[in-house]
Protein backbone atom coordinates (compact mmCIF):
# COMPACT_ATOMS: atom_id res chain seq x y z
CA UNK A 1 0.00 0.00 0.00
CA UNK A 2 1.09 3.82 -0.66
CA UNK A 3 0.88 6.50 1.20
CA UNK A 4 -1.95 7.73 -0.47
CA UNK A 5 -4.26 5.35 -0.06
CA UNK A 6 -7.57 6.08 1.15
CA UNK A 7 -9.86 4.92 3.92
CA UNK A 8 -12.02 3.55 1.69
CA UNK A 9 -9.62 1.30 0.83
CA UNK A 10 -8.49 0.87 4.25
CA UNK A 11 -11.88 -0.25 5.71
CA UNK A 12 -11.85 -2.84 3.11
CA UNK A 13 -8.80 -4.62 4.81
CA UNK A 14 -9.73 -3.67 8.53
CA UNK A 15 -7.11 -4.89 10.11
CA UNK A 16 -4.82 -2.57 12.39
CA UNK A 17 -1.34 -4.57 10.85
CA UNK A 18 -2.50 -2.91 7.44
CA UNK A 19 -3.34 0.49 8.07
CA UNK A 20 -1.18 3.62 6.55
CA UNK A 21 0.09 6.60 7.99
CA UNK A 22 -2.00 8.74 5.76
CA UNK A 23 -4.64 9.32 4.24
CA UNK A 24 -6.93 11.66 2.18
CA UNK A 25 -10.96 10.73 0.99
CA UNK A 26 -11.97 12.77 -2.06
CA UNK A 27 -15.26 12.56 -4.01
CA UNK A 28 -13.82 11.41 -6.69
CA UNK A 29 -12.08 8.29 -4.38
CA UNK A 30 -15.24 7.47 -2.96
CA UNK A 31 -17.47 7.18 -6.09
CA UNK A 32 -14.89 4.90 -7.34
CA UNK A 33 -15.08 2.78 -3.96
CA UNK A 34 -19.21 3.11 -5.13
CA UNK A 35 -18.54 2.02 -8.00
CA UNK A 36 -16.23 -0.70 -7.44
CA UNK A 37 -19.03 -2.15 -4.68
CA UNK A 38 -21.69 -1.90 -7.36
CA UNK A 39 -20.43 -3.77 -9.99
CA UNK A 40 -18.83 -6.90 -7.51
CA UNK A 41 -22.62 -8.00 -6.14
CA UNK A 42 -23.69 -9.86 -9.71
CA UNK A 43 -23.43 -13.29 -10.65
CA UNK A 44 -21.20 -15.70 -9.20
CA UNK A 45 -19.86 -12.80 -6.30
CA UNK A 46 -23.42 -12.52 -5.39
CA UNK A 47 -23.48 -16.35 -5.12
CA UNK A 48 -20.29 -16.86 -3.34
CA UNK A 49 -21.65 -13.71 -0.79
CA UNK A 50 -24.79 -15.32 -0.18
CA UNK A 51 -23.44 -18.63 0.80
CA UNK A 52 -20.77 -16.98 3.17
CA UNK A 53 -24.00 -15.13 4.98
CA UNK A 54 -25.51 -18.49 5.06
CA UNK A 55 -22.45 -19.87 6.83
CA UNK A 56 -22.56 -16.96 9.17
CA UNK A 57 -25.79 -17.53 9.94
CA UNK A 58 -25.71 -20.91 10.85
CA UNK A 59 -22.60 -20.38 12.98
CA UNK A 60 -24.16 -17.59 14.55
CA UNK A 61 -27.28 -19.15 15.41
CA UNK A 62 -25.42 -21.79 17.37
CA UNK A 63 -23.63 -19.43 19.19
CA UNK A 64 -27.24 -17.84 20.48
CA UNK A 65 -28.33 -21.22 21.19
CA UNK A 66 -24.91 -21.89 23.42
CA UNK A 67 -25.82 -18.72 25.10
CA UNK A 68 -29.36 -18.94 25.25
CA UNK A 69 -30.02 -15.53 23.45
CA UNK A 70 -33.02 -14.97 21.42
CA UNK A 71 -32.36 -13.22 18.28
CA UNK A 72 -33.72 -13.51 14.60
CA UNK A 73 -30.89 -13.78 12.27
CA UNK A 74 -31.41 -11.55 9.05
CA UNK A 75 -28.80 -11.98 5.79
CA UNK A 76 -28.38 -9.69 2.55
CA UNK A 77 -25.53 -8.83 0.46
CA UNK A 78 -24.54 -5.08 0.06
CA UNK A 79 -22.01 -4.24 -2.43
CA UNK A 80 -19.41 -6.55 -2.26
CA UNK A 81 -20.45 -7.99 1.34
CA UNK A 82 -22.97 -10.02 2.92
CA UNK A 83 -24.32 -8.49 5.69
CA UNK A 84 -25.60 -10.38 8.63
CA UNK A 85 -27.89 -8.89 11.37
CA UNK A 86 -29.38 -10.08 14.70
CA UNK A 87 -31.95 -8.74 16.13
CA UNK A 88 -34.96 -9.31 18.72
CA UNK A 89 -33.17 -10.25 22.09
CA UNK A 90 -33.34 -8.26 24.91
CA UNK A 91 -29.98 -9.58 26.01
CA UNK A 92 -28.26 -8.88 22.94
CA UNK A 93 -27.13 -5.33 23.52
CA UNK A 94 -24.49 -7.93 25.82
CA UNK A 95 -23.08 -8.97 22.72
CA UNK A 96 -22.04 -5.25 21.21
CA UNK A 97 -20.30 -4.32 24.62
CA UNK A 98 -18.62 -1.08 24.85
CA UNK A 99 -17.95 1.00 21.88
CA UNK A 100 -18.80 -2.41 19.60
CA UNK A 101 -15.66 -3.85 21.15
CA UNK A 102 -17.64 -7.13 21.70
CA UNK A 103 -19.56 -7.21 18.22
CA UNK A 104 -16.15 -6.68 16.61
CA UNK A 105 -14.71 -9.32 18.48
CA UNK A 106 -17.69 -11.32 17.30
CA UNK A 107 -17.41 -10.04 13.66
CA UNK A 108 -13.80 -11.54 13.20
CA UNK A 109 -14.68 -14.87 15.29
CA UNK A 110 -17.87 -15.13 12.42
CA UNK A 111 -15.41 -13.89 9.21
CA UNK A 112 -12.90 -16.85 10.52
CA UNK A 113 -15.58 -19.14 10.63
CA UNK A 114 -17.33 -18.45 7.09
CA UNK A 115 -13.22 -18.28 6.19
CA UNK A 116 -12.48 -22.16 7.65
CA UNK A 117 -15.60 -23.47 5.75
CA UNK A 118 -15.23 -21.94 2.04
CA UNK A 119 -11.76 -21.65 2.22
CA UNK A 120 -11.47 -17.55 1.19
CA UNK A 121 -11.03 -14.96 3.41
CA UNK A 122 -14.62 -13.30 4.44
CA UNK A 123 -15.40 -9.45 4.68
CA UNK A 124 -19.02 -9.74 6.16
CA UNK A 125 -20.10 -7.28 8.10
CA UNK A 126 -21.89 -8.02 11.27
CA UNK A 127 -24.58 -6.19 12.92
CA UNK A 128 -26.43 -6.74 16.31
CA UNK A 129 -29.21 -5.16 18.11
CA UNK A 130 -29.01 -2.19 14.70
CA UNK A 131 -25.83 -1.27 16.74
CA UNK A 132 -23.87 -0.36 13.71
CA UNK A 133 -26.87 0.87 11.55
CA UNK A 134 -27.29 3.58 13.86
CA UNK A 135 -23.39 4.31 14.51
CA UNK A 136 -23.64 4.64 10.87
CA UNK A 137 -26.34 6.91 10.98
CA UNK A 138 -24.84 9.56 14.04
CA UNK A 139 -20.67 9.30 12.28
CA UNK A 140 -22.83 10.52 9.05
CA UNK A 141 -24.58 13.09 10.60
CA UNK A 142 -21.64 14.34 12.47
CA UNK A 143 -18.98 14.39 9.65
CA UNK A 144 -21.61 16.18 7.77
CA UNK A 145 -22.67 18.65 10.69
CA UNK A 146 -18.62 19.01 10.82
CA UNK A 147 -18.24 19.73 7.28
CA UNK A 148 -20.91 22.83 6.95
CA UNK A 149 -19.76 24.38 10.33
CA UNK A 150 -15.83 24.64 8.71
CA UNK A 151 -17.08 25.47 5.36
CA UNK A 152 -18.70 28.34 7.08
CA UNK A 153 -16.19 28.92 9.77
CA UNK A 154 -12.76 28.44 8.11
CA UNK A 155 -10.45 26.96 9.64
CA UNK A 156 -9.85 22.62 10.42
CA UNK A 157 -11.42 20.76 13.23
CA UNK A 158 -10.22 17.33 14.74
CA UNK A 159 -12.60 14.25 15.51
CA UNK A 160 -12.35 11.55 18.19
CA UNK A 161 -10.62 8.78 17.02
CA UNK A 162 -12.36 6.23 15.45
CA UNK A 163 -11.78 2.86 13.55
CA UNK A 164 -11.22 2.52 9.64
CA UNK A 165 -14.49 1.38 8.60
CA UNK A 166 -16.22 4.57 11.17
CA UNK A 167 -13.54 6.77 9.40
CA UNK A 168 -14.43 5.96 6.01
CA UNK A 169 -18.36 7.30 7.13
CA UNK A 170 -16.94 10.38 8.00
CA UNK A 171 -14.74 10.94 4.70
CA UNK A 172 -18.05 10.28 2.51
CA UNK A 173 -20.47 12.66 4.54
CA UNK A 174 -17.61 15.61 4.42
CA UNK A 175 -17.14 14.48 0.82
CA UNK A 176 -20.41 15.39 0.14
CA UNK A 177 -20.06 19.15 1.79
CA UNK A 178 -18.48 21.39 -1.11
CA UNK A 179 -15.55 23.69 0.13
CA UNK A 180 -14.21 21.41 2.68
CA UNK A 181 -11.81 18.51 2.42
CA UNK A 182 -11.23 15.39 5.04
CA UNK A 183 -7.97 13.57 5.68
CA UNK A 184 -7.09 10.80 8.78
CA UNK A 185 -4.31 11.80 11.04
CA UNK A 186 -2.31 9.96 13.80
CA UNK A 187 -1.64 5.91 14.42
CA UNK A 188 -4.38 3.76 15.04
CA UNK A 189 -5.26 3.46 17.66
CA UNK A 190 -5.68 7.06 18.15
CA UNK A 191 -6.11 7.92 13.96
CA UNK A 192 -8.49 10.40 13.41
CA UNK A 193 -10.69 12.67 10.63
CA UNK A 194 -9.64 16.04 10.58
CA UNK A 195 -12.29 18.26 8.45
CA UNK A 196 -10.09 21.33 6.66
CA UNK A 197 -11.07 24.16 4.88
CA UNK A 198 -10.18 23.96 1.09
Amino acid sequence: MTAETSDADVAEIETTDDIVADDTTTPSDADSADSAEDSAGTGDGEDRLVEEGEVAGDYLEQLLDLLDFDGDIDLDVDGDRAIVSIDGGRDLVKLVGKNGEVLDALQELTRLAVQQATGERSRLMLDVASWRADRRQRLSALGSEVAHRVAENGGREELDPMTPFERKIVHDAVAAVDGVISESEGVEPKRRVVVIKR
